[in-house]
């Protein structure tokens, strides 16, 4: 999630070609079983006969363990892994605050908002909007995500991972675009949520079996042979500077991580907006047979969240004692793998691939979901036939991939720091978002108008404040736009009061956890306060 990757367009540009015939096949392997797989998973789809419930929520049965899986897999993709390794590189632990605030930002999404989501029955958080608000907050808010998806979201995924695969494996950009993207659409188009999620599971014991095997070496070569612990121990003495959390004003990373505002800013509204309420992420949970099924896939999230800074952070802080001195930050994930063996490039090689596509298919599947359930019906289109609409979303998910192979290079092939700017985008509307949804789910009295008047203000107020405060923290504006969003949505909403109409009424929604999910959510907490006590 969020504002947090380097320069892509400077990815390791010297680093090229890392990978062996061995460890081509490996990955070639791995590729092919995951298609054989996908296939597998839906081989009970029933092709054109699957239901909208069956393909978009894959029939709102996903156990918790593909829940919890697919959340990360959906997540974890090129740019967070290389971007990220650069960080760890340039900035250091401090980074890993994006991966630890979510994991206790996804407790309370499972404890507070996934109730009402499911007591709603809904498909897309765009029909959430519509149950609340009215049928225009539902289009506008629809129409937004629907171009961010198509346009900001995956283009940056398929610009991203091709550029790491030419990057670690010489692969021609175009080449990787293409590969991409249609190696995404096989194995996810036919089975829809439920081959994504299903496969999501491989995808992510290969992320995880990756970013372990790669950490390990190199803090086993940071020791000399007397293995990995002895290598972090080594690494933490060599590198102190590199294991804060918590930046002080005068660190030159500083704007990027703002102190305080990492536990008490405006982190919590992008991960809010990130977890909560973005479709492409709360889709998986939507798709639970109910809230103690979602629960328990969140708090398996939580945990993986926990573990990520392992794989995609200390790989690039290793790197600052192994290869100092690096062109680019961004260059430290690559040239970590020319140090490791052949095979283990392949494997690692491979859970790249892993997150690269399966994010792509994940964000495939959302763009189809708001397309088919809420502009269609706005643009006329049947809405009573369920094979119908599958085959609509699977239309809609292969348009919307050839726009983002065409639209890509062009979009983001220009921008030295592309991904920054993507960031930038977004952050405009982010603060609006979620203040949309907060005043919308626990306040009665706001109206629709209000709610308009919050999204449009955040995007007028984040680029006011940027032009006339650039040295203002990006996140200390994100926290400063949602408060003021709230405000003014409060203030509409009491000098223009309207008939309300469907409000949740947080008193009827059972907000009560298993002891299972209570004893998880305690367990990270503690680890969490562990983490933030040492590494302070």
């Amino acid at each position: 999630m969020a504002a947090r990757y380097r320069d892509p367009d400077r990815w390791g540009k010297s680093v090229q070609s890392v990978l062996t015939t061995i460890d081509i096949a490996i990955a070639a392997v791995y590729a092919l079983a995951l298609f054989a797989l996908a296939q597998w998973v839906s081989r009970d789809a029933a092709g054109d006969r699957q239901d909208a419930q069956g393909y978009f929520l894959a029939g709102r049965a996903l156990p918790w363990w593909a829940i919890g899986a697919s959340l990360i897999a959906a997540n974890i993709s090129a740019e967070q892994i290389i971007g990220m390794s650069g960080s760890g590189y340039a900035i250091g632990l401090a980074i890993a605050s994006y991966e630890w605030m979510a994991a206790f930002t996804l407790l309370l999404v499972g404890k507070f908002l996934l109730p009402i989501f499911l007591h709603t029955g809904i498909y897309t958080m765009p029909q959430f909007l519509a149950q609340r608000y009215d049928e225009r907050v539902k289009t506008v808010m629809a129409i937004f995500w629907l171009g961010v998806y198509t346009l900001v979201n995956l283009t940056s995924i398929l610009w991203l991972g091709a550029l790491a695969m030419s990057t670690v494996a010489g692969v021609d950009l175009t080449t990787g675009l293409v590969s991409l993207g249609l190696f995404a659409l096989a194995y996810s188009l036919y089975g829809g949520l439920r081959a994504v999620a299903l496969t999501d599971i491989v995808q992510v014991i290969l992320l995880v079996m990756g970013g372990v095997m790669i950490s390990w070496i190199l803090l086993d070569q940071i020791s000399e042979g007397a293995g990995p612990i002895a290598g972090f121990v080594s690494l933490s003495e060599q590198a102190s500077g590199k294991f804060h959390m918590i930046l002080d004003r005068d660190h030159p990373h500083y704007v990027s991580l703002p102190g305080l505002s990492v536990l008490l800013g405006g982190l919590w509204v992008m991960n809010l907006s990130y977890w909560g309420f973005n479709q492409y992420i709360i889709q998986r949970a939507l798709a639970a047979k109910n809230v103690a099924e979602a629960q328990k896939g969140i708090a398996l999230a939580a945990f993986l969240k926990l573990l990520m800074p392992l794989i995609v952070v200390l790989p690039g802080i290793a790197m600052t004692i192994l290869s100092p001195g690096l062109p680019s930050p961004d260059q430290a994930y690559p040239s970590a793998m020319t140090l490791l063996p052949i095979g283990i490039k392949g494997l690692v090689f491979a859970a790249l691939l892993a997150a690269i596509v399966s994010s792509l298919a994940s964000m495939c599947n959302s763009i189809s979901t708001i397309f088919t359930m809420d502009i269609a019906p706005t643009l006329g289109m049947r809405i009573d036939d369920g094979a119908l609409q599958v085959r609509r979303g699977r239309t809609v998910a292969v348009i919307a991939m050839m726009i983002a192979m065409l639209t890509a290079r062009p979009l983001l092939g220009n921008f030295e720091q592309a991904f920054q700017y993507i960031q930038e985008f977004t952050g405009f509307f982010t603060p609006g978002i979620v203040a949309i949804f907060a005043l919308g789910l626990f306040w009665s009295r706001t109206t629709a108008t209000a709610a308009l008047l919050s999204a449009l203000a955040s995007a007028l107020l984040s680029l006011l404040f940027k032009l006339t405060w650039p040295e203002l923290p990006f996140m200390d504006r994100v926290a400063l736009v949602f408060c003021l969003c709230l405000m003014i949505g409060i203030a509409w909403s009491l000098v223009r009061p309207s008939p309300q109409r469907g409000f949740i009424d947080p008193a009827g929604v059972s907000f009560g956890t298993t002891q299972g999910f209570n004893l998880s959510a305690l367990t990270v907490t503690l680890i969490l306060a562990f983490f933030y006590t040492v590494w302070w």
